[in-house]
């Protein structure tokens, strides 16, 4: 059931798999020990639910019962913006194993279901073809890989597989709460299209993906000194580029946001972050503001007309300040 080329990548790699003890991470997880690839897991409890407690043993009973690491995870969290902040405290948690533990990739159990989700739940909001081709089943982090093994299989393979194999899983009864907006979309659109349509939703996948290769031009983003810059091409690849960066730094541009990058050459998000697009160029730094700058400084910066929101980071990381003089000459 898993590619080839995925295997023969995960072999030779130190793996850590995203567990919840429900179906699909758990048909990954012994499709994996299928196919001999090493790996541990991490589990995040939340507490919401009964049953949570149970799946936390489940998921220790198994890395017991096959011999690899078991790391949890239960943080409180109020209920409001949750699943925001439920996925911010979970990938922090990965994120700092990886780090710690020197993982190089990061395996979720995302299947064709939910990239399907996600593409009707953007298309609905407005989106072009990277937004609508979502999920991809390798994705390049800071400091590792996030690789979605079951990205081409449905939801009902996978289930098929834990039956006949007599696999036990847990079913999140949240998974059937309407008031989730994924989980409206799963239910009224989603699966009834795919119940029809499975073989001509994979094929406009494939489709999406080729014609994304070709739109959205990948560049190499440099940092010195939590300052980022890349050569500039299209607007649009641009800011696709902008948001695929900030989100491996935790930060997620809003639609508005990305409308002011379209129309103007300096944006600050979230009150954290300025984009400068000028000279060629696109710089990201941390937004600082109200600090005394000698007037020289100052002048400086005016000759070379450099954008006043980034003049007092500049000022604050002398390097910066010594690349971007050497990039404008």
């Amino acid at each position: 059931m898993l590619k080839k080329s995925t295997l023969e990548r995960l072999k030779s790699s130190k793996n850590l798999l995203a567990f919840s003890a429900g179906g699909d991470s758990t048909a990954l997880l012994f499709l994996l020990l299928k196919n001999k690839i090493s790996f541990d897991i991490a589990i995040v409890d939340y507490a919401l639910r009964l049953q949570s407690k149970e799946e936390v043993e489940y998921a220790q009973f198994l890395a017991k019962e096959y011999g690899f690491r078991c790391y949890t995870k239960a943080p409180k969290l109020s209920k409001s913006n949750f699943e925001a902040k439920a996925r911010e405290v979970r990938y922090d948690f990965f994120e700092e194993l990886i780090s710690s533990y020197g993982y190089e990739n990061l395996l979720t159990a995302h299947h064709l279901g939910d990239r399907f989700e996600w593409m009707l739940m953007q298309f609905c909001k407005g989106a072009g073809c990277v937004e609508l081709s979502g999920m991809k089943e390798s994705d390049k982090r800071d400091n590792y890989t996030l690789i979605r093994p079951l990205l081409h299989l449905e939801k009902q393979e996978l289930l098929e597989y834990l039956h006949e194999n007599k696999i036990k899983y847990f079913e999140d009864e949240s998974n059937s709460d309407e008031s989730y907006k994924r989980n409206y979309f799963r239910t009224h659109h989603a699966k009834p299209l795919l119940e029809k349509y499975s073989s001509g939703i994979k094929k406009s996948f494939a489709y999406l993906d080729e014609d994304t290769q070709i739109l959205h031009e990948e560049v190499s983003i440099k940092e010195v000194d939590d300052f980022a810059y890349f050569s500039s091409s299209t607007k649009r690849s641009d800011i696709v580029n902008i948001d695929k960066y900030l989100k491996t730094k935790g930060f997620l541009i809003s639609a508005k946001e990305k409308e002011l990058l379209k129309l103007e050459k300096t944006v600050v998000i979230s009150r954290e972050i300025v984009i400068n697009q000028d000279f060629g160029f696109v710089f990201i730094a941390t937004y600082v503001k109200d600090i005394e700058m000698p007037k020289e400084f100052k002048e400086k910066m005016r000759i070379l007309k450099i954008e006043p929101k980034l003049r007092p980071f500049i000022y604050k990381n002398p390097r910066v300040k010594e690349l971007i003089i050497s990039l404008l000459s």
